[in-house]
């Protein structure tokens, strides 16, 4: 099978906002920058844009490459681009950089314009919902009443869905991929662990370390070790891994024995020589807040009652950090509104980080579904 073009080289862009913003937490923003990159064209009567939400992880940089010799296009290159799933030839596709992120927009590195000095732990904690919020400020600044869809994976689509209930009038479709309508006390608990890895790093200083000149890199390692695992499935490691010894022989010690050792200390380092500490537990608390019906006595049901958008929701049978099930839930949720809703459950061996694959099933699931949108 020909492999689509991509994007090509893009740049990213920065939006600024001088008003201030008073967080759902209670903190305040005397303002705030927002990076984020488009691909396509916007039409005439700007109906045709597609805003996709990052997960944990992500970033505004979702498809395409900045020079030519970047060895890796954007994190969603494979869905994103001409003649691709969600088609930059038919549709103006918006990547963020969410609020408190570590990839240009405000966030904890950033210098606060109070005392010139980085926010650090100061900087507020911020939600599902303040993220909406920024992104429909950043659609008002360019000109976007409505988008055609909103779609994301895994903490992005718990934005998809947010987005759905303060903003119903806003998108006519909605694509929740590989999430969940609030997290398991398992996923708490696993957020906490990767949590108190940095939080116990002496390294950290209470989240001033930019003015110790020290980064809690093994903090950090660790988290996206433990998180790591839990994006992956059973299968999907031994199959890759196995028991695979890097020596053939057992050193009888604690170093790097085991393939699967090597590969997560790879990406744990990987992802702490690029990634900000103060950001991850911004994220992690984030994914740990979310949940609509908390303010609905606990019915998803009542908490989907404003939205107005239809929805495409997918999940992946090994994803057991974002269950199928959690998936079901939305749906029945949507149902009982009378919601035009619908819903594949793909086979897949990789886990939670299927979102992220080259499925011809799953691509052409989306590939149908953006394909009978209308504007």
């Amino acid at each position: 099978m020909q492999v689509p073009p991509s994007v090509g080289v893009v740049t990213a862009q920065t939006a600024r906002f001088d008003e201030p913003i008073v967080l759902k937490s209670g903190g305040e923003l005397p303002g705030f920058w927002l990076v984020y990159e488009t691909y396509g064209a916007l039409n005439n009567d700007k109906s045709n844009a597609v805003l996709v939400c990052h997960a944990l992880s992500g970033n505004h940089h979702i498809a395409g490459r900045y020079t030519l010799q970047d060895k890796k296009p954007g994190w969603w290159d494979n869905l994103i681009g001409p003649g691709k799933p969600i088609d930059t030839e038919r549709f103006f596709v918006i990547g963020v950089n969410n609020l408190g992120g570590c990839h240009g927009s405000t966030g904890p590195k950033s210098a606060n314009p109070r005392t010139g000095k980085p926010y650090g732990a100061a900087f507020p904690m911020v939600t599902v919902e303040d993220w909406v919020v920024t992104q429909a400020k950043l659609a008002d600044r360019l000109g976007i009443e409505r988008f055609a869809a909103v779609v994301g994976g895994s903490l992005g689509g718990m934005q998809v869905l947010q987005w759905s209930i303060t903003y119903p009038e806003r998108l006519r479709h909605a694509l929740v991929i590989a999430a969940s309508p609030r997290l398991t006390a398992q996923n708490i608990a696993f957020n906490d662990v990767a949590r108190q890895a940095i939080l116990s790093d002496p390294d950290f200083h209470g989240g001033d370390y930019y003015r110790h000149g020290v980064v809690p890199t093994r903090g950090l390692r660790l988290a996206r070790m433990l998180g790591h695992i839990t994006y992956l499935s059973d299968d999907a490691m031994g199959a890759k891994f196995g028991r695979m010894l890097r020596s053939g022989a057992y050193a009888f010690g604690y170093d790097v024995e085991f393939e699967i050792e090597s590969y997560l200390r790879y990406q744990g380092d990987k992802f702490a020589a690029s990634f900000d500490a103060n950001t991850y537990l911004l994220m992690t608390k984030a994914l740990d807040y979310f949940d609509p019906a908390h303010h609905y006595q606990c019915t998803l049901s009542e908490a989907l009652k404003p939205a107005l958008a239809n929805f495409l929701v997918i999940s992946f049978t090994t994803d057991w950090r974002f269950a199928p099930e959690r998936s079901r839930e939305i749906i029945k949720a949507l149902v009982d509104n009378n919601r035009s809703v619908s819903y594949a459950e793909i086979t897949s061996s990789h886990g939670h980080d299927a979102f992220l694959m080259v499925d011809d099933y799953y691509h052409s699931v989306v590939r149908t579904y953006m394909n009978h949108l209308a504007f």
